[in-house]
């Protein structure tokens, strides 16, 4: 097989080098300098005559994911049958059993392999309960790899960890899941993960971005089952509010509860203050404030800049 290499030959310089694919050898065509040897054939071991023959025939294993306690690099032993498949006597299938047990438990021999055994088991649970995509998920997972190599787990909960790990992978990734949602559906109590996490935030300095008030209004409206106008009306107040930069320092779920109310009492799809804040998970007394804040926002004057756009664009 001819190609041109970036790689020249070193005696004369040529870049036609030829690839014997049986030697696994490359030789230079114009002085025949053998400029490597032993190359690894990395293609397969079969062949296919047909494209669809070939397109059954991958050679593939699973990708690496950090959401195994071995990264998918497993090892598996199966003592029944030979390379040729035939079944095995009794006797070699007994020492295939026992090389298999002792596999396994070299596997989980050392600590590190049994606190991410029990961790990623842990966050498989929280993930299908919480229905969390599959990206967060492997984020999450290296989070809690970090937080095991920094060795802060030693003497905490293992499990409170892996909730503090995926609370602040959703952060990360900017994905609506409340502390209180993720902590409830833990087996730790919501304190022991708040402290977990406030640990994990400050050992591994991770910086977490602000949450948007209007990436929670769809959340609230879907379990008060609002009407679709009303909440694009609520992310309207929102984004009126957020141009005289009146959403600033406050907590984003009440803001959004508090949006989307008053987006109901404007549309005439009324709802009572104590199923909004049940909702959004706040208490009606946040709800109020908010409100209080969102409706003297609005009603004040917008920025000059924006005035004296419109005036220019009306001219």
């Amino acid at each position: 097989m001819l190609r041109a290499n970036t790689t020249n030959c070193p005696r004369c310089g040529s870049p036609n080098l030829i690839i014997d694919q049986e030697a696994g050898e490359e030789v230079c065509s114009e002085c025949g300098l053998v400029v490597e040897e032993d190359i690894i054939d990395t293609g397969p071991e079969w062949r296919a005559f047909t494209k669809s023959e070939k397109a059954l025939r991958p050679r593939v294993g699973m990708a690496r994911s950090y959401t195994l306690y071995d990264m998918g690099l497993t090892t598996s032993f199966n003592g029944n049958r030979d390379a040729r498949g035939n079944r095995l006597d009794s006797n070699t299938r007994s020492k295939m059993n026992k090389l298999k047990r002792y596999d396994t438990r070299s596997k989980l021999d050392d600590t590190w392999g049994r606190n991410l055994s029990i961790a990623m088991a842990e966050l498989d649970r929280l993930s299908a309960l919480l229905h969390i995509p599959k990206a967060v998920k492997e984020h999450a997972a290296l989070i809690y790899r970090q937080t095991l190599k920094e060795d802060l787990i030693r003497g905490r909960s293992i499990d409170a960890f892996v909730a503090a790990s995926l609370y602040a992978a959703c952060r990360k990734n900017r994905i609506p899941r409340p502390l209180k949602e993720i902590s409830k559906a833990s087996t730790r109590e919501h304190s022991e993960v708040s402290r977990s996490y406030r640990l994990l935030q400050k050992e591994l300095k991770l910086k977490m971005p602000i949450d948007d008030p209007m990436k929670f209004v769809s959340g609230i409206a879907s379990k008060l089952k609002i009407k679709q106008d009303t909440e694009h009306h609520a992310i309207e107040i929102l984004r009126k509010a957020r141009e005289r930069y009146g959403l600033s320092g406050k907590d984003p779920r009440g803001i959004a509860a508090a949006a989307l109310y008053m987006a109901c009492m404007e549309n005439d799809d009324k709802r009572i203050q104590k199923d909004v804040a049940a909702a959004a998970g706040t208490t009606e007394v946040t709800l109020r404030n908010r409100l209080k804040g969102l409706e003297s926002v609005l009603q004040e004057p917008g920025p000059m800049v924006d005035e004296t756009i419109i005036s220019a664009q009306t001219q």
